[in-house]
């Protein structure tokens, strides 16, 4: 006997009609023997109509009131599966978050997974039941209700697979598996049967929503095995997630990120620990940086650019012009109508002619690029928004005519 954990998306149980071909899965892991865990996510647009709900009230809420609230969409998912499940019946129970508990940090709308206590899930599988938990969710060391942000709930089972010694952690979604690209912009996409845990998070953090980036650095850590399947092919092998990879590919993936802004600090002081400063200052107040550029012009000045977040991007200009004479800057710039363009691949910098292949599908595609990064595993290009879609195809077609060939 051992112990399954599964996740079930917003789209896998959107309706009483899905939560029935969810619950095939559940039970056909439980009449094997098997402990099954299952964690799910509020259903189809039920965290966009309580924010939207919230916005009626106020355009900045309290973040712990925000909490609260948007934790409700996977505490009514939960119950509904139950019920569901009991009906078909087999035992099962809901937990929310704090029923469990997963203590976590006080970071609202954001906050980290300190730990599972395990006692309650493991005391219920000896009464055989299956016990059904809300993602997204845990509670903080004084009790407040804490949320995950964006792929909460796939951290929420990663987590509690880990905490559980289970032998696998099924994601279940729309889709069936990982992609080399978004099936959506493009038609010709491969299905990898495996990827490494370092590809799979360069490819959630650059843009692919499969996965959330965090999930997956709890798998690396645990050496938890995460499967990626399909909710509505029931013979899907899906992608597994693991410490290697099967295919010796040039690239695993191309992704874009569409919510990407560029600012530039014009003129600042080519003096020791002015970058640092201006790093500093973000850092400070919780705002990212990704791609950055440093050029220095004739005279004793350098302009510094780098991209962030859009929804960063408000907040990022008025605390650089608030402190623009702290940090020695002249100007500060900011353009934020850009998307993110990587190509993903293990030892892809000792690859020869990935980059000039990369270059040249958007060069044959009339395709600026703005700036550039690269790494042991990615390379990434930033260009206009509107040509993101077009990028993505090219490069994708680029690569993958060259390995049918």
């Amino acid at each position: 006997m051992g112990i399954v954990v599964q996740k079930f998306g917003g789209s896998s149980v959107a309706d009483a009609e899905k939560l029935l071909k969810v619950c095939k899965h559940i039970i056909k892991e439980y009449n094997e023997g098997n402990n099954v865990a299952v964690v799910v996510s509020a259903q189809g647009k039920t965290t966009d109509r309580l924010i939207s709900e919230e916005k009626e009230i106020t355009k900045k809420p309290n973040k712990r009131e925000h909490d609260v609230l948007v934790s409700t969409g996977e505490q009514i998912t939960i119950a509904k599966l139950a019920m569901t499940l009991q009906e078909l019946g087999y035992k099962a129970i809901s937990l929310a978050g704090w029923q469990i508990p997963i203590i976590t940090t006080s970071e609202f709308g954001n906050a980290k997974i300190k730990y599972v206590n395990t006692k309650t899930i493991l005391d219920l599988f000896e009464e055989k039941y299956i016990v059904i938990i809300a993602g997204f969710q845990g509670i903080d060391e004084k009790l407040n209700i804490t949320t995950f942000g964006r792929g909460g709930s796939d951290t929420t089972a990663v987590a509690v697979a880990a905490a559980l010694k289970a032998d696998k952690c099924e994601i279940f979604t729309d889709v069936d598996g990982v992609f080399s690209s978004d099936p959506r912009i493009v038609e010709d996409v491969k299905k990898l049967e495996k990827v490494s845990y370092d590809e799979m998070l360069e490819l959630s953090s650059m843009g692919a929503k499969v996965l959330h980036n965090r999930c997956v650095e709890i798998g690396k850590k645990y050496n938890l095995p995460i499967i990626v399947k399909s909710t509505f092919e029931e013979q899907s092998d899906g992608t597994v997630v693991t410490d290697s990879y099967m295919e010796d590919l040039t690239i695993s993936g191309v992704t874009k990120d569409d919510h990407i802004a560029r600012i530039s600090v014009m003129g600042l002081e080519n003096k020791i620990g002015r970058t640092y400063n201006v790093f500093k200052l973000l850092a400070d107040n919780d705002i990212n940086v990704d791609v950055i550029v440093q050029s220095f012009g004739e005279n004793v000045n350098k302009n510094l650019s780098f991209s962030i977040k859009t929804s960063d991007l408000e907040d990022a200009v008025k605390i650089l012009n608030d402190h623009i004479n702290e940090i020695g800057a002249r100007e500060i710039r900011y353009f934020d109508n850009l998307s993110k363009i990587s190509i993903i691949g293990v030892g892809i910098a000792n690859k020869t002619g990935v980059a000039a292949d990369m270059f040249e599908a958007l060069y044959e595609n009339n395709i600026n690029m703005h700036m550039i990064s690269t790494s042991e595993i990615k390379i990434s290009v930033l260009v206009d928004r509107e040509d993101s879609n077009k990028a993505v195809n090219a490069i994708h077609k680029k690569f993958y005519d060259k390995l049918n060939k």
